[in-house]
């Protein structure tokens, strides 16, 4: 699958993953802190952005679209950066193919399995009557009925798009997100050990890579090192220059 792309700065190839209902527009301002020493690939994976859809929704699809992406682009020795979702489709590359990634950097995400809570995202966003609304305004009422936090919903309704002909639709392949959500929180697909330098990067306020995690961490990514940063799940989001300062003092050490 010919993935959707941004490409920003020059020097050392680096790729960015967006998380679940994310895409590449999530992390231009990161991108734009890297670019003056790196030549940043931010990637809309399957289903998400720009990407085509497909009705395949899972990891080892997601690991074969990135390797199309590293040929395709002839990246040699990328750093990979991936959060959330995309942290799993980065860790499942760097084990499915070491040999194709310098270093590895991994946002809010642990090599496990989890039990989602993302089920009441999906139910609000197919809730929302896409060809008969008239405003996102419209939109962000429905979903307040099910997504409390307006961050979250302002996020998530960056996946409407006005049409040509008037109305909206989206972006994101919802059916089958929806229908193939369970794929999302599977554990690892690809076995260890990845040997190269990794990072992981979470926030204090998330609970989706608590202290207990740290063991199995290191039994497959064994020169691991880990950065808590005051943030919630959107580490990035919340802490932009933060988060860029973190990624290039680890890179530069």
């Amino acid at each position: 699958m010919k993935l959707f792309f941004r490409e920003y700065g020059q020097g050392k190839p680096m790729i960015i993953l967006h998380g679940l209902f994310g895409s590449s527009d999530n992390w231009l301002t990161q991108a734009k802190l890297f670019s003056s020493s790196y030549k940043v690939y931010t990637v809309d994976q399957r289903n998400h952005g720009q990407s085509p859809h497909s009705d395949t929704f899972d990891y080892p699809s997601f690991v074969s679209d990135l390797d199309e992406f590293v040929q395709d682009h002839s990246i040699t020795n990328p750093v990979v950066i991936g959060h959330s979702m995309g942290g799993k489709t980065a860790m499942n590359f760097a084990l499915t193919h070491p040999e194709k990634i310098d270093r590895l950097i991994v946002v809010d995400i642990s090599p496990k399995a989890y039990n989602l809570e993302h089920y009441t995202i999906v139910k609000g966003l197919l809730a929302i009557p896409i060809e008969k609304i008239k405003s996102r305004n419209e939109a962000d009422e429905i979903l307040a009925q099910h997504v409390p936090e307006s961050d979250v919903r302002q996020f998530l309704l960056k996946n409407l798009q006005r049409k040509s002909d008037g109305g909206f639709s989206w972006k994101i392949n919802l059916k089958i997100i929806s229908e193939k959500l369970e794929n999302v929180g599977v554990d690892l697909h690809s076995k260890g050990p990845f040997e190269k330098p990794t990072l992981f990067i979470r926030g204090v306020k998330s609970k989706y890579v608590p202290d207990s995690d740290w063991d199995r961490i290191l039994q497959i990514f064994p020169k691991a090192k880990l950065e808590t940063m005051d943030t919630g799940h959107w580490v990035q989001a919340e802490k932009p220059q933060e988060f860029a300062d973190v990624v290039t003092r680890w890179l530069n050490s």
